[in-house]
């Protein structure tokens, strides 16, 4: 009877399942699952930003200074009559080439004299014009790849022998992205920077904030030597010098409206001033502004402030 009794007990114990507690640390074991999941995209994604930034655009940075050190002039300059601007031998002074300097007496030699300046040295035209962040300018004559090896200097290994200005890298969205660099001269007066800059075509908005926040301390698509490619020119308002930075104007599917003297205005590809293009089919995401996570996210253009 007591055996009876027993094996009674133990079945109503088996009957009786997980306890609260029980399901309470089971929970817990797969909410750490999870967090771990996440976690290591996230890291992976970092180290992906870190790469991009440190073994691609850092070392075209170091390949741009060495070839100031050996040639003494930047990229596409004359070394006979330098104009210190990026492509500045194809560009023109009084009708005449800038490196024969003829019949140039007459105006000063600073940008402003210059005809035809501020062409884009790339290696190849990548995306198309326009389509990573409005502003593009032309492509130049001259090729960033041949430049660098005429002048012996390495560039960064990119996507490979022949690549070496692109980098090729996964958005949040786990959809294959290409960098590309190029190099060009900006007017004063340019919002993305006056001088030399390095060309950075293809960033998602969080790789952008990433390289800002890795160059300049913060991420400001305004301010500092990181800056992106097509927001308007300041206005003429005298407190505007002072004004707050501006942000990335970009989420991962669609760009978001500027603010240009008091009216808001949307992204879209018939306004110049826009940062980047908002069609459906492009890389510059959808008009509808979708947030579907097999979206490719939108692609822009910054510019990198050279030091020579």
């Amino acid at each position: 009877m007591k055996q009876m009794q027993s094996f009674r007990k133990l079945g109503r114990k088996v009957q009786q399942g997980f306890t609260l507690v029980e399901l309470a640390i089971v929970l817990a074991v797969i909410g750490l699952i999870i967090g771990a999941v996440a976690i290591a995209k996230d890291v992976q994604r970092n180290a992906e930003y870190q790469k991009a930034i440190n073994k691609f655009a850092y070392q075209w940075k170091m390949s741009y200074d060495q070839y100031y050190q050996r040639t003494g002039v930047v990229v596409g300059d004359c070394q006979q009559a330098p104009t210190y601007m990026i492509d500045g031998s194809e560009t023109s002074i009084n009708n005449s080439n800038a490196c024969a300097r003829a019949g140039s007496m007459a105006v000063p030699g600073i940008p402003a004299s210059f005809t035809n300046r501020g062409a884009k040295i790339c290696a190849g035209q990548g995306y198309a014009a326009d389509t990573v962040g409005q502003g593009d300018k032309a492509l130049a004559g001259l090729n960033l790849r041949e430049l660098m090896t005429r002048a012996g200097v390495r560039m960064p290994p990119g996507r490979g022998e022949g690549h070496e200005d692109r980098f090729l890298y996964i958005d949040s969205n786990g959809n294959p992205a290409e960098l590309q660099v190029c190099f060009q001269f900006n007017d004063a007066g340019v919002a993305s920077g006056a001088g030399n800059v390095m060309v950075i075509r293809g960033l998602t908005p969080d790789l952008a904030r990433y390289m800002d926040q890795v160059i300049d301390g913060k991420p400001d698509s305004r301010e500092g030597r990181f800056r992106i490619q097509g927001r308007p020119a300041h206005q003429t308002a005298a407190t505007e010098a002072n004004a707050p930075g501006t942000q990335w104007e970009a989420n991962n599917t669609q760009g978001v409206a500027i603010n240009v003297a008091g009216n808001s205005t949307q992204m879209n590809t018939s306004d110049t001033r826009q940062a980047v293009i908002n069609t459906s089919g492009s890389a510059g995401g959808t008009t509808d502004g979708r947030k579907l996570d097999e979206d490719q996210v939108i692609l822009l253009t910054a510019h990198w402030i050279m030091e020579q």
